[in-house]
């Protein structure tokens, strides 16, 4: 299912005993476009502490309740590594986090989530190889590739021929929790305008200047199948996108990945 970010904002995150707080925003990688981690403000029980919770350990997402369950406890949470959110995650920082709760490196493997296309969704258990994970700490590098989506809305969207418009949602997924389509607004050039592209057809981020630069040109933007927001997203209207840029869609690998896990099992 397909959601907005602007609609994750806020959300109840419910754990196995009770309330941890709401999601205060959300942290993608700029390599692959996933939601890393859902940073949530904990409430009078934690005196207002922020902490990073993992889309693997999300259990089900209640849209209409605006609430996602997760496995997890709040003595777990509360426990876990204290990283400040003010400042940039570092890799250590995120394996250590992951040592704790025992989830497979992310950035170790082939897909989005190191060995799977998709969060692993089991329950999480602090690691008990407290001398092994200290050692992979170390042996870390310091780079993140970490990116508030808050913070990247607002920039500007740079064509292969101009400026187009500006970042004004991105569309997740999920399942995959991957950031599937930027919604780009283009009322400077087509008043009430929006159109959808693939994070996996932008060439770079210019972190400093604030522009997205996107392997597409204007007309074939100008010429997008309009977007609108309270219409639901579609496996035709996806087809019709990536059509009109002329690019393989996502789940061509997806589905490759899925007959190959499929042939594992049976093995």
């Amino acid at each position: 299912m397909f959601t907005n970010a602007k609609n994750l904002k806020g959300l109840v995150i419910r754990a196995t005993d009770g309330e941890l707080g709401t999601v205060e925003q959300l942290y993608f990688d700029d390599e692959t476009w996933g939601i890393r981690y859902l940073i949530v403000k904990t409430g009078s029980w934690l005196n207002g502490r922020e902490v990073l919770v993992s889309p693997m350990a999300v259990l089900h997402a209640d849209w209409q309740a605006r609430r996602l369950d997760v496995s997890l406890t709040k003595k777990q949470v509360e426990n876990s590594p204290d990283i400040d959110t003010r400042k940039p995650v570092s890799r250590q920082h995120e394996a250590e986090y992951s040592g704790y709760y025992g989830y497979p490196h992310y950035w170790g493997g082939l897909y989005l989530w190191g060995p799977g296309v998709y969060p692993t969704g089991r329950m999480a258990q602090p690691s008990l190889h407290k001398g092994s994970s200290a050692d992979r700490i170390r042996q870390e590098s310091t780079d993140s590739h970490l990116r508030s989506t808050d913070a990247v809305t607002g920039y500007h969207i740079e064509s292969k021929d101009g400026e187009i418009g500006h970042v004004d949602n991105f569309i997740i997924d999920d399942e995959a929790w991957a950031i599937r389509y930027i919604e780009v607004a283009t009322k400077n050039w087509w008043p009430g305008k929006k159109v959808l592209f693939s994070p996996a057809w932008v060439e770079r981020v210019g972190w400093t200047d604030s522009i997205v630069y996107v392997g597409l040109t204007q007309e074939a933007i100008k010429n997008c199948p309009e977007y609108v927001d309270s219409t639901p997203i579609t496996r035709e209207y996806e087809n019709r996108i990536y059509f009109h840029y002329g690019r393989p869609p996502y789940w061509l690998d997806e589905s490759k990945y899925k007959v190959e896990q499929s042939f594992a099992d049976v093995k």
